[in-house]
């Protein structure tokens, strides 16, 4: 009986039964025909072709085991490579996107009996990294292409360049920071002497505000007679200054600061202008302290990756490795155990690593030594919790 035509039914029928994956028992890779069913592979086996094709391989049968396993190997290797590159993948989905294509290379055809078998093949051979975990064996590809090999090295090369010029302009600020030490004459230290007066009889007279002169007179009196006014002196100017600020004429009038006030001012001004409202870097630990996540990100820590526009950060959950991208208002620094690295984020000190000395709770602040830069080796106390974070 003939075979039916291209546009008949039984034709039509035979091509979608053919289509896609079969039976792999039965499958003749020596032929590299596929059988539908049982009696199909029974007459394939007792065809003249297959018996020509059971005489060549008998003659050499190690010549077409290494054919096919070469095939196989290297069809493998090919799908990872394009497919999923270096990353780490579990062998067994690499296996069944392998063999979805109809014309691969069959396993029992190599000499290789199981996938776990070829798995550790590909280790001890240096094709893969592989490793077994309770889920199963996972596979990583290496990469040897010379291209490839050459831009790594390159990158690395750059970055060492890099890292080199940093280091090369922190040591000449050291030394021109040690010159100027050497160079600078040293002053000489104040000596103290014991206050005398030279005469009994003469007077010590205190220009103090026009407010204290009930304090001024009683002063004046104790250095002229060399006593010493008692406590009830003492609350009586006292009472009677609150009462001249109480009973000011002038409500206008505003009360005089001291050099103390304006230099402490001074300094609060100088601190508030060192500190910049963006305090996100990239490579520190934060807390996430928005709700709108919901819970599983809640109080959860992460890694700052990437700063974007100075207040957006890219963040890397650590439990789960979700990664984010939220806003600064989001975000808190982390403060680690005393003895751990952090980065100061703001003020004064900012972008230099330190040591975490100590905590102060009832300052809400910590005492830092700085451990990078032209300032190494100096101790700096009273640093607000905000302005430093735990480095990743």
């Amino acid at each position: 009986m003939g075979k039916a035509d291209f546009l008949s039914p039984k034709a039509i029928s035979n091509r979608i039964k053919a289509k896609g994956l079969q039976k792999l028992r039965w499958y003749c890779q020596m032929c590299q025909k596929q059988c539908r069913d049982e009696n199909g592979f029974k007459c394939h086996c007792m065809s003249e072709s297959h018996q020509r094709q059971l005489l060549l391989a008998s003659e050499n049968p190690n010549q077409f085991m290494d054919y096919f396993s070469d095939e196989f190997k290297t069809d493998f290797l090919e799908l990872i490579r394009r497919r999923f590159g270096t990353k780490r993948v579990h062998n067994n989905i690499v296996y069944n996107e392998y063999i979805s294509h109809r014309e691969h290379v069959h396993m029992n055809a190599t000499q290789w009996e199981t996938l776990t078998d070829f798995t550790k093949w590909l280790g001890r051979e240096g094709f893969c990294k592989v490793d077994e975990t309770p889920k199963g064996w996972y596979i990583q590809y290496i990469d040897r292409d010379p291209e490839t090999i050459r831009r790594q090295e390159e990158l690395e090369r750059k970055k060492k360049q890099d890292l080199d010029d940093v280091e090369r302009t922190a040591k000449f600020i050291e030394d021109q920071v040690r010159r100027g030490r050497e160079s600078k004459e040293p002053e000489e230290e104040p000596v103290f002497t014991e206050l005398k007066r030279e005469s009994e009889e003469e007077k010590v007279a205190f220009s103090l505000g026009s407010s204290s002169s009930s304090i001024q007179s009683v002063i004046l009196l104790s250095l002229f007679f060399s006593i010493t006014p008692g406590p009830s002196a003492l609350k009586a100017t006292t009472s009677a200054k609150r009462k001249d600020q109480v009973h000011s004429t002038n409500p206008k009038e505003k009360k005089k600061k001291s050099a103390l006030d304006e230099i402490m001012e001074l300094e609060e001004q100088k601190k508030k202008s060192m500190k910049t409202d963006n305090w996100i870097r990239s490579d520190i630990v934060v807390k996430v302290v928005t709700k709108k996540l919901g819970e599983k990100y809640h109080k959860k820590k992460a890694i700052i990756r990437e700063v974007r526009d100075k207040y957006t950060a890219v963040v890397k959950m650590i439990d789960s490795g979700d990664k984010l991208k939220l806003d600064q208002s989001h975000l808190e620094t982390v403060i680690p155990a005393p003895g751990k690295k952090v980065m100061i984020v703001n003020g004064q000190y900012r972008d230099n690593e330190a040591i975490l000395e100590g905590i102060d709770e009832k300052k809400f602040s910590a005492t830092l030594t700085i451990d990078s830069g032209p300032m190494k080796g100096k101790m700096v106390e009273g640093v607000p919790y905000e302005d430093f974070s735990k480095m990743a």
